[in-house]
């Protein structure tokens, strides 16, 4: 009996462990970080449209978020859209395909910010340079996906 209570108690956490983290794009073209979910708190930081924020926990009107430097602020929720960016860790080659030795597309920069075309797929990602150039990066070199 208690086996089986264990495995079923073991069961229910797997789903929680499975569970992808949420992303959303700052959606104005600059929106206050705050550390408090309130407008009257204190402001922390500026950032611009565009910029990648993990969801960590909604309230009313209010979103808790982690930013690429692991820091936790509030964001008001109508700052957001559910526009999909990332930011590239450091300097990395972006492919035309999603293969290490795929001819590059482009060179990009540490915290170069690009759209997500297409989500993971054999630990590559699918992105698109502001200037509409297209291209391949694995999906360990970029923050927000």
């Amino acid at each position: 009996m208690m086996r089986r209570l264990i495995i079923a108690m073991l069961a229910g956490l797997l789903p929680v462990a499975a569970v992808a983290a949420d992303f959303r794009s700052v959606a104005e073209p600059a929106a206050v970080l705050y550390d408090a979910p309130s407008s009257k708190s204190r402001k922390l930081f500026i950032v611009n449209r565009g910029y990648p924020l993990e969801v960590v926990v909604q309230v009313e009107g209010w979103v808790k978020v982690r930013d690429a430097a692991g820091a936790l602020s509030w964001i008001e929720s109508k700052s957001l859209d559910n526009t999909r960016n990332v930011l590239l860790r450091g300097a990395t080659t972006v492919r035309q395909k999603p293969a290490a030795d795929a001819p590059a597309a482009f060179e990009g920069q540490r915290d170069l910010l690009l759209e997500l075309v297409e989500g993971a797929s054999a630990g590559w990602i699918h992105v698109r340079h502001r200037d509409g150039t297209a291209g391949y990066v694995r999906a360990a070199d970029v923050w927000g996906g």
